[in-house]
Order: C-alpha cells, then structure tokens, then sequence
C-alpha cells in the first residue's frame, strides 16, 4: 500500500514556504485537486504518499470513470496494477484508441464485475476474448468495439449473448463485412456504426459486401431512438449498410428520435431506403437528421419529415436551396431555440433563395441568412464551409456581421472568401501584391518586394484587422473555441483510398485579400483550442500567427495548410516565433509544398512542451535527419510522427526505423510513419495507422458540427 516512513516526506512536500500545509485542506478540496491527476497516477503513484491519500485517491468519485484514452504512457503492466487496485469500483471504463496495448490486456478487464460502460473501440480483440470479458459482465449496459477480419460470432458463448442481449448502446466499427454482436443485441436503444472495410483485401482481392444468411438475424430495433452510420469511401461499406437498413425499412421504430447517416460521395437510394423514408415520415418525429446527399436532392424528403425541437441538423453536400431551407428545415422562420449544431458544408446554394439560375459564386441572399440567425439563435456549432458565401454590398448585411448575433457559438467553420470586406467594385478583384498574379503552382522561389517576417509587422496587422467586418465577428463571439477558415477550393494532397493529389484548383477571386490582417485577429479569441486555416493566398509574412501564439494561450490543435503562395513557405519565420509560445498545443498538422523539416523548424517546435501529435505533408518537401532526431528525443511526450514529404523512400524508411528503434521502449504508444507523398504505395502504408491518428488529424477534413454533440462519450 504504502510506506509508513514517507509520512514525513509528504508532510514536508505538502507545505510550501508560507507554513501552508496541503494536507490541512478539507477532504472536499482535496478532492477536487485529485480529479485533475489521472486515475493511472492516482492509484499507482499519488495515494503511496500518506496515509491520508491512500484514502481519497479511492474515493469513489475518482473510482468511478477510468479514461485511459490518449494516455500514452500507459503500458501492459499499468492496466493490471490499476484493473487488481481498483477493478470492482470502477463503473465507467474508457480505453479507446489504446491501440498499443497487447490484446492479453484486455482480460483484465474481467476484473470490473460493475462496469456499466465500457469503450475498447481501437483495441485489439478477438471473438473468445470478447465472449469471455462479456460473460463476467453482467451489469453491462453500453459497449464500443472493433470487428475485425476473422471475427466470429458463433464463438460467442451463452453467457456473451445474455450480456449483449442487455446492452442499450452499442458502437460498432466495422473493419470486415459483418453484422458483429448486433443480432444479439436485443434492447438497443442506441446504435452508432463505423463503416471502414476497403474494397480489396491487402492481397489485392476484391471484397464483398454481401454477408452469410446465417448471420443475417437481426433483430427488429423496437427500442432504438437513435441510428448513425458513418461510412468511409467504398462500395463495399455502402452494400454493407444497406443490410442494416433493410431490417429498419421493415419495422420502423416508434422511438427513432436521431437517424443520421454521413457518406462520401455518390449513395445512391434504393427501394429498401425509399421505404424506409416512407416509413419515417409517417411515423416518426425527429430530434436529428443526416441523410446522404443523393437522398435529399431534388426530392420532397423534408416537406414530410415532422421534427420536434430538433437538436442537429446536417445537409452536407446538398444542393439544398435556401428558399427550401427557410420553408422546410425551420418552417418559415419557426423558433428552433432548441437547435444547437447546424452542418451545411458544401450546401453551395444554401444562403441563396433559389438554385436553379444562380452560379456558385454569386452573392448570398442575407435575407436567409437572417432568418437562419434569427431562428437558431441558441446555435453552438455551426459550419459553413466549403462553399462561395460572398456577400452584397448591403449596408448591415455582410455574413460576418450577421453571424456576430450567434452569441452562443463555440464552433465555427468558414470558407475563406466569405470573409472578406465587400470591395467597393465586386467586378474587380482586390490589388494584389506582384508575387499574387502569379498563377499557382509555377514552383516561384523568390518573392519580389516582400519584406520578411518583423515584430512591428504584428501592430500594423492589428491595427488594419480592427476596421474589419471579421474583426467584429470575432470580438462578438468571445468563447469561440473552435474555429476553421478553409479556401472554398481547397482539396488537400493527403488521400482517403486513392492517390495522391498533384494539382489543387486556385483560391477563390474574393479570398485573395485574405492573409496576414485576417489571421491576426483570431489572435481576440481567448479561449480558442481548435484552429484551422486552409488556402489563405494573402499571407506574406505570417506575422498574424505569432498573435495567435501570444493571445491563445489555450490552443491544443493547430492544421495549417497552403497558406501564401505555392512556391516558397514565406511564414516560416512567423511560425517558429508562433510556435515558442504555445505550451499547450498538443496536435500540430502542417501540409505546404515546398517545406522544409529542417533544424529551426524543430528547434521551435520544442519549445511546445505538451506536443504529442505532429503531421508534415509536403509535396516537394524536405527533411534533416538529425533535426528529427534531436527533436524526438527533446520532446518526450510525442507519440506520433508522420512525415509525407519529397524525400526518396530509402531515406524516409531509414528515419523510421531509426526513430523506431531509437524511442519505442520508452513509448509504447509511439507510431511513425515516414513515406514519400507520391509514391504509388501511400494508400497500402495508411492503411495500417491507428483510425484514431488518421481520423483525428492525418486526413484533412472540417470536423465542426461533423456529428451531433456528445454523441458518444
């Protein structure tokens, strides 16, 4: 348990210079100071330090919920010390995305015999080991897993299939075609399922997604409230699916609140889905909505839906007008106070009252916008991005200054070009520097007439951005934490399940005002965790980064891609000023051609001490092998490393393997991947990272509003 001689110890650690000792606190604030240590800690290290810890360290408002997620330093033998200590305590265990963990580890979690939740989604698990964790669970009432190739349910004992048939939620993602533990989960009133099974198998054979009809017992969800499917890219996942949707079509659920579906591309309808809809509208009446976008366009799907105080809305990709949008969603303008996340990337006409004559790039109808704020005015999470929402010259009608009335958002996603000033001449584009005229992708190495990066450049920033209408965005949306500004044109250069993109289409006419002043005012936001800024063409020096790196002093996430010109990193000198000051910053995603990985890139990004996450891609970019050495060993914290860069496959599987071999013993979480970004084998090389990396940060994608809010954990 403990050691009686550091009774003095700790006393003496407990009392600073003052002669105020810690432990004369009352239990109550102790407490709460403990809440913000890990339970690892807690129970492995803190409660060996006096008896009086030993004590509340096992209290069972510390006991109750275990999250091991992203805690990387967690090995084998810490989860059976903290699974013996504390097993039959704990309620609530979370060890998604542990990907490192042996599967033996899992039998320990036998241990909880009073676990109610309990989240291995990225753990390695196979059907025995399942069958005999769940036979000791009995209390078990929500569960999130993987199904892998090779999974099989006929291995499920009796005793499994009695813990299943109890479960409520279940999250599911599916690496192979299989129905997993569904047919045996009998009282589901929550169902969440992650579809990532390639079209071909790493033996290059295609797949299919028809599954066995023995396994086809699924059962009627007469309890379900709430269905999500998130698909990958792939035909097979779409076949896949539609089986899960077969068995809805025949029996709709009288509960169903939240039936969301998220595909890529092209889904087409087909009878079963028709019916279902059918079905639906007749029904039921709806909390929640996402359906593909093939689904919803050109047909009369909304005028029968019925919706009671809706939650989340997402029409991604739709051609939705917003004369529909207005007249259907929110009814011609009815309360939706209740509304609280809103998803309309890529609804390129959702701002116009009507689609059929109207070009991408015209101006938005602000009188729909309007009625949008005034409508959803308590909207939290809100997602406008990748479309042209540029504004009129109407006086008190520009987007920016609409949106400002949202007063409760937290999350924002933009495209670039609707944040522009209204030029006094929209038929001419804004005066642009001589490095602007140059079409993109001409590789110009030289910048004529730019002055580098200078600290007085930061206050001639701030002091243009005032007068802004973005500016005044910002200053009205104080406890904005996440924030996305991303070129309406953009497509980054890292792929899904095809290759590499060589050539990306020119930023948007309106956006190329965008750059340095802009950046420079996000700097107001306080409480910003989550930035991205993607195809700002404007940038010349990058200063207003190094306002963000002084100001936010919160931020956690960082994605910057294909700022300023393509030829020539022209920020860097602001960068590594930005990235001295941000202490906090945990996740850094840098895609520019031309990049250079090199000793003072490093060097600076050391000085970001909480740093565990870094993503370089670069077409035509460059490494120094000893700089990322040197920089892996300084920053101990780091876990993933992944390079996409120019450099020759030799020399990028030598740095791999050496950083491997180098740092794997002390970190077992660590994952490395160093690859050319062109060569014709990245597809089969991503496939083998943790989903947890290649969702959160490899691939680019906007993730404000991407699924309802606290749809899981």
């Amino acid at each position: 348990m403990f050691d009686p001689g550091q009774e003095t110890l700790s006393a003496e650690i407990g009392e600073d210079s003052n002669g105020i000792n810690l432990m004369e606190f009352s239990d109550e604030i102790l407490l709460h100071i403990l809440s913000y240590v890990s339970c690892t800690d807690l129970v492995l290290n803190v409660r060996r330090t006096c008896r009086k810890l030993a004590t509340l360290c096992l209290d069972k408002s510390l006991t109750h919920t275990v999250q091991l997620h992203k805690k990387y330093q967690v090995n084998k033998d810490k989860v059976k010390q903290l699974m013996r200590g504390i097993g039959k305590e704990i309620h609530q265990l979370n060890m998604a995305g542990c990907y490192w963990l042996p599967s033996y580890t899992i039998d320990h979690v036998i241990r909880c015999k009073n676990l109610v939740k309990l989240n291995l989604s990225g753990c390695h698990l196979t059907s025995l080991r399942l069958s005999k964790m769940l036979s000791a669970l009995q209390h078990l009432r929500s569960l999130a897993i993987d199904v892998n190739p090779g999974f099989d349910a006929s291995q499920l004992s009796s005793e499994c299939k009695a813990t299943l048939s109890r479960v409520l939620e279940l999250k599911q993602t599916l690496y192979t075609p299989s129905y997993g533990v569904v047919p045996c989960c009998t009282s589901l009133e929550k169902l969440l399922l992650y579809f990532e099974i390639l079209d071909r198998s790493r033996e290059g054979l295609i797949l299919s997604g028809q599954l066995m009809v023995g396994e086809s017992n699924v059962p009627h969800y007469q309890n379900l409230r709430v269905f999500y499917a998130r698909l990958a890219p792939g035909y097979v996942n779409q076949e896949v699916v539609r089986l899960y949707l077969a068995v809805l079509s025949d029996r709709t659920p009288e509960n169903l609140h939240a039936f969301l579906i998220s595909a890529p591309g092209s889904f087409a309808e087909s009878g079963t889905t028709k019916n279902l809809l059918d079905s639906m509208a007749r029904n039921v009446c709806l909390d929640a909505l996402q359906l593909p976008k093939s689904w919803i366009n050109g047909s009369g799907l909304l005028q029968h839906l019925k919706f009671n105080n809706p939650f989340y809305f997402s029409f991604s990709r739709c051609t939705l007008s917003g004369g529909h949008l207005i007249l259907r969603v929110i009814n011609g303008g009815k309360d939706l106070k209740s509304l609280t996340s809103l998803n309309l990337s890529g609804c390129i006409h959702c701002l116009s009252s009507d689609s059929l004559f109207r070009k991408a790039e015209d101006d938005i109808d602000s009188s729909i916008l309007e009625s949008l704020v005034v409508s959803c005015c308590n909207l939290r999470h809100l997602n406008l991005s990748a479309a042209h929402h540029h504004s009129s010259e109407s006086l008190g009608k520009h987007l920016c200054q609409l949106l400002a009335r949202l007063k409760h958002l937290l999350s924002l996603a933009l495209p670039v070009c609707s944040i522009t000033d209204v030029p006094t001449n929209t038929d001419k584009p804004p005066v642009q520097s001589v490095t602007n005229v140059v079409p993109p992708g001409l590789g110009k190495k030289i910048r004529i007439g730019v002055p580098t990066y200078a600290k007085n450049f930061l206050e001639q920033s701030n002091q243009k951005s005032q007068s802004s209408v973005f500016w005044t965005l910002l200053e009205n949306l104080p406890f904005l934490k996440n924030l996305e500004l991303i070129g309406s044109n953009f497509s980054s250069a890292m792929p899904r399940n095809e290759p590499a993109i060589r050539n990306s289409l020119p930023p948007c006419s309106r956006a190329r005002s965008v750059g340095d002043s802009e950046v420079a005012a996000i700097g107001q936001l306080t409480f910003l965790q989550n930035l991205t800024l993607a195809q700002l063409p404007n940038i010349l020096t990058g200063s207003g980064l190094v306002s963000i790196g002084l100001q936010c002093q919160h931020l956690r996430s960082l994605s910057l891609a294909n700022l300023g010109m393509m030829g020539k990193v022209v920020y860097m000198s602001a960068l590594m000023d930005m990235l001295k000051h941000c202490k906090c910053l945990r996740d850094l995603r840098l895609e520019q051609p031309y990049f250079s990985a090199n000793t003072q890139f490093f060097q600076a990004l050391s000085h970001c001490s909480s740093l565990q996450r870094l993503c370089v891609i670069s077409r035509s970019g460059t490494l120094q092998f000893d700089a990322v050495m040197s920089f892996m060993a300084n920053c101990l914290e780091v876990v993933m490393c992944h390079m996409f860069m120019g450099e020759s496959l030799t020399i990028c599987k030598n740095l791999q393997q050496t950083i491997l071999r180098s740092f794997q013993a002390d970190r077992p979480a660590l994952n490395v991947v160093i690859f050319p970004l062109l060569h014709e084998d990245l597809t089969e090389v991503i496939r083998d990272v943790p989903m947890m990396h290649l969702d959160e940060i490899t691939l680019f994608k906007s993730r404000v509003a991407e699924e309802p809010p606290n749809l899981w954990w």
